[in-house]
C-alpha cells in the first residue's frame, strides 16, 4: 500500500512539473511563438515525407512561377518546389538534431569528467579542449566533409559535432566546479554513493536548463553549417536538403539574375530565418521553465 501510495505521489509530481513546464513557456509571449513555430516546423517534417511522394522531374513545366498546381512554383527540372521544401526539412532538422546530440554528449562527458575529478584529467581534457577551441571549426569541418563519407543524416551529423563541443565543454566544466562543493554533493560523498550516481542524480539536474538552451543553439549552428556545407559542394549528401536547395537554385537556375526562379532559391533561405527566429524566440523561455528558482 504504501509503495503504490509513493508511486501514485510520483506520478502526480511528475504530471505538476511537466504542466509547469509548459505553463511557463506559454505564458512567455516570445517563447510562446517560438513553440508554435518549431511545432510547425516539426510537424511538416514528420508528417510530410508520409504524405508527399518525391516529385518527379518535369522539363515541361520547368521554372514555372507560382500557380494553384505548384504554389511556390518549379525548379529548374520542373520538380514542385513545395513539396522539395517540405521533403527537405526531415532532413534539415535530423541532421541539426543528430549534431546536437552528439556535441552535447561529448560536451557533457569532457566537462562534468574534468570539473568533478579535477587534477591530471582536468588537465589533459582541458588541453584537448583548448587547442580544439583555438581551430576555426567551419575549415576544419570542410575538410572533415571532404574525408569522411556523408551519405547520411546520422554520418551529416556526427561530422558537424565534432568541431562544435569543446566551448560548451569548458562552459559545462565551469558548472560543475561551481556546484560540487555544494552540500548536498558532499553529503551524496559521505553516503559513499558512486560518482556516477552523483553525476546522474545531483549534477545533471542542476544544469539540465542550461544544456537544453545550449541543445537548442548547437541546432541553429547546425543547420547553417550544413547548409554552408551543401552550398559549397562539399557534401555528396542525397536528398532534399535545403543546402542542396540552394546550391542548385544559384548553379542551375541564375536565380540572383532575377529570373522566375528567385522563389527557389528563396523559399529554403526564408524556411531558414523562420526556423533560426523560432529557436531564439522559444529558448529565451526555456531556461525559465526548467529553472523552478527562475519560475519563483
Amino acid at each position: 500500500m504504501r509503495r503504490g501510495k509513493k508511486e501514485k505521489e510520483f506520478t502526480i509530481n511528475r504530471s505538476q512539473g511537466i504542466k509547469a513546464f509548459f505553463s511557463s513557456i506559454w505564458d512567455n509571449k516570445m517563447s510562446r511563438i517560438g513553440l508554435i513555430i518549431l511545432i510547425f516546423f516539426l510537424a511538416i517534417a514528420i508528417f510530410g515525407p508520409m504524405l508527399l511522394e518525391n516529385p518527379k522531374s518535369d522539363y515541361a513545366a520547368r521554372l514555372q512561377g507560382p500557380s494553384w498546381q505548384h504554389p511556390l512554383g518549379t525548379d529548374f527540372a520542373g520538380k514542385d518546389t513545395l513539396v522539395q521544401l517540405i521533403l527537405g526539412s526531415r532532413d534539415v532538422l535530423l541532421v541539426a538534431a543528430y549534431t546536437a546530440i552528439f556535441a552535447i554528449t561529448f560536451a557533457c562527458t569532457v566537462g562534468v569528467v574534468s570539473g568533478l575529478f579535477g587534477g591530471k584529467i582536468d588537465t589533459f581534457l582541458m588541453m584537448i579542449t583548448n587547442i580544439i577551441i583555438t581551430i576555426p571549426s567551419f575549415p576544419v569541418t570542410m575538410i572533415l566533409s571532404m574525408v569522411i563519407s556523408i551519405n547520411n543524416q546520422l554520418t551529416f551529423g556526427l561530422v558537424l559535432s565534432l568541431w562544435s563541443w569543446a566551448g560548451l565543454a569548458k562552459a559545462i566544466r565551469s558548472q560543475v566546479m561551481l556546484i560540487k562543493h555544494k552540500d548536498f554533493i558532499e553529503a551524496s560523498r559521505i553516503m559513499g554513493l558512486k560518482n556516477s550516481t552523483i553525476i546522474i542524480n545531483d549534477i545533471l539536474p542542476n544544469i539540465v536548463s542550461y544544456i537544453a538552451v545550449n541543445f537548442i543553439a548547437i541546432m541553429k549552428g547546425a543547420i547553417l553549417a550544413s547548409v554552408g556545407l551543401m552550398y559549397l559542394g562539399l557534401v555528396p549528401f542525397q536528398g532534399n536538403h535545403w543546402g542542396m536547395m540552394i546550391n542548385l537554385a544559384l548553379s542551375q537556375t541564375g536565380a540572383l539574375l532575377g529570373s522566375s526562379s528567385m522563389i527557389y532559391f528563396l523559399a529554403p533561405v526564408v524556411s531558414i530565418v523562420v526556423f533560426q527566429l523560432g529557436c531564439y524566440l522559444f529558448a529565451t523561455g526555456l531556461d525559465e521553465a526548467l529553472n523552478p528558482r527562475l519560475r519563483s
